[in-house]
């Protein structure tokens, strides 16, 4: 192992200030995921799933112990116009905030943002009677 790659594995904190060049198999649709199409320099969920993990408390810090797949459930418009995908994690629930990638998926993108328009509306008790 040589020295960058000891960092990187025993320094908290360090993609919060270095740039993410690895790649990753995919844990819910077992691609191959590559950084390089992104668009940023952190490459932090599928593509092709949208589905990503449950690593970080903070954006890099890599201290979160849950480790659990997080689900794209919604999405958003930030205040720039940027699009973000919030995740749920399966197996603690914690919410987080990720910026949509450049070859990120646009008709999954697009099934996620119009989930609540395909919904039922809620009733409430008193207007069923």
């Amino acid at each position: 192992m040589n020295r960058e790659n000891k960092r990187k594995s025993f320094e908290k904190g360090y993609y919060k200030t270095h740039a993410c060049h690895d790649s990753f198999t995919c844990k819910v649709c077992d691609r191959l995921v590559t950084p390089e199409a992104a668009g940023s320099d952190h490459r932090n969920h599928c593509p092709n799933c949208l589905c990503s993990l449950h690593v970080d408390i903070e954006p890099g810090d890599r201290a979160a112990d849950c480790g659990g797949i997080m689900d794209p459930v919604a999405v958003w418009v930030r205040k720039n116009g940027e699009w973000a995908i919030i995740h749920r994690c399966r197996r603690c629930g914690a919410l987080s905030s990720n910026r949509v990638a450049a070859d990120d998926n646009p008709m999954k993108l697009m099934s996620i943002a119009m989930k609540p328009r395909a919904r039922r509306r809620f009733r409430s008790s008193a207007s069923r009677k």
